[in-house]
């Protein structure tokens, strides 16, 4: 999810959709939670056999399972990409795969309703909701039992999410709405599946996010990046009804961070493509990636609690140090960025004052937990620290002079 020139979401799902028609390239594919009890209303033949096909589940061997997750800027290609990919692995593999594209599942009501701009830590927990539907949703799977709506949910948000399966046959059209129950079908319980998650996942911590997912469960797990030049993104973003500000694609290119397997283990399984010009290579390095990802699977290693919380205890400590540290230079690099381009002293007072207070709210918001700024659902990375801190201090900075990116 991006935010545009002034800090406002992208516009709406439906808005958005039509976005995907233009200038995106496809070139490189080629044209098990506890069992429920309950009691079952009456309901059509055909959610019955949905029904039976997912116990028949239960007794088979492990299902094939993974996550995939594809990045990259605004415009380069991702969407159309992962349409053909899926529908590539369906007639070709037999699997079973779903696309959940973030832009189709984020709430119309939330981006229409929110008058001001929406924090970035209310747009990292709907990240970490969405995360929750996929585990209710892999859950099911694993278990071969039907999948349970979770008892906290943006509602909007979880009929998109909702939609998006059934629309490619992963759970039953005639599902126990009325129950908060969903019927998985033959395909999503039968086959190999793969679920590519498509959004522009530009910071690590929010891939690393989607990896503790695959970890948890015993998933398989692979990175897409398509690698796109900034201009390119920027013409075919020109050509959609409904542009992403370029300001808003300057600022995601100089702060993306692309997948790293030489400094992160865990991104070890990962494949760069290139957009627009896909090497025909690239298809048979992209099939070995996603065999390689389902046959093998991250395990799950159990964590020991006591020593967990003691190593969060030292890392917070830390993680306050250094952000301290690190948000000092960089107020006091945007001084010297404001001074350059000749803000009045006036101002700069006016400048300085604003960034120091937003710096000591940081902090603060660091020792007490879940406030102002920052949202804690899990541990804190100091790289999450420092993305919000940016985005909060670029707002602050446009009233006094624009940055040239």
């Amino acid at each position: 999810m991006v935010f545009g020139a002034e800090g406002s979401p992208i516009p709406p799902l439906r808005q958005r959709r039509r976005n995907r028609a233009v200038g995106d390239c496809a070139c490189a594919v080629g044209g098990h939670c506890r069992k429920q009890r309950w009691q079952l209303p009456r309901v059509s033949r055909d959610s019955m056999k949905a029904g039976e096909d997912a116990r028949g589940a239960r007794s088979e061997k492990p299902k094939k399972l993974g996550l995939c997750v594809l990045c990259g800027l605004p415009a380069a290609g991702k969407s159309t990409f992962a349409r053909a990919l899926s529908h590539s692995l369906r007639q070709e593999r037999s699997w079973a795969v779903g696309v959940v594209a973030y832009d189709d599942v984020m709430p119309d009501a939330f981006l229409e309703e929110a008058s001001a701009r929406p924090l970035p830590s209310q747009w990292k927990s709907l990240r970490q909701e969405l995360l929750k539907y996929l585990e209710y949703f892999f859950l099911a799977v694993i278990n071969g039992c039907q999948m349970s709506a979770p008892p906290s949910r943006t509602e909007a948000m979880w009929e998109d999410f909702l939609t998006c399966l059934k629309d490619q046959d992963l759970i039953s059209s005639s599902a126990l709405e009325a129950q908060s129950h969903y019927l998985l079908t033959k395909t999503a319980v039968s086959r190999p599946l793969l679920l590519i998650l498509d959004d522009n996942f530009y910071y690590q911590s929010m891939r690393y996010q989607v990896y503790q997912l695959a970890r948890k469960y015993s998933l398989g797990f692979c990175q897409l990046f398509l690698e796109c030049s900034l201009e390119t993104c920027l013409q075919r973003n020109g050509q959609r009804p409904l542009p992403v500000p370029a300001e808003t694609i300057h600022l995601m290119g100089s702060k993306i961070e692309k997948p790293n397997p030489e400094k992160n283990a865990w991104e070890h399984n990962s494949l760069t493509i290139q957009s627009p010009a896909c090497a025909s290579e690239a298809r048979l390095k992209l099939t070995d990636l996603l065999l390689t990802a389902l046959e093998n699977p991250i395990k799950y290693v159990e964590e020991n609690v006591e020593q967990k919380e003691t190593d969060r205890i030292i890392c917070s400590t830390n993680i306050l140090h250094q952000a301290d540290q690190t948000l000092r230079r960089i107020v006091s690099q945007t001084m010297k960025e404001a001074k350059g381009e000749q803000v009045f002293p006036y101002n700069l007072k006016l400048l300085a004052e604003e960034l120091n207070k937003l710096k000591a709210e940081f902090l603060e918001d660091l020792r007490q937990g879940n406030k102002k700024y920052l949202c804690f659902q899990q541990t804190m990375d100091l790289s999450d620290v420092i993305s919000f801190f940016h985005y909060e201090k670029d707002n602050i900075v446009r009233k006094y002079f624009s940055k040239q990116h």
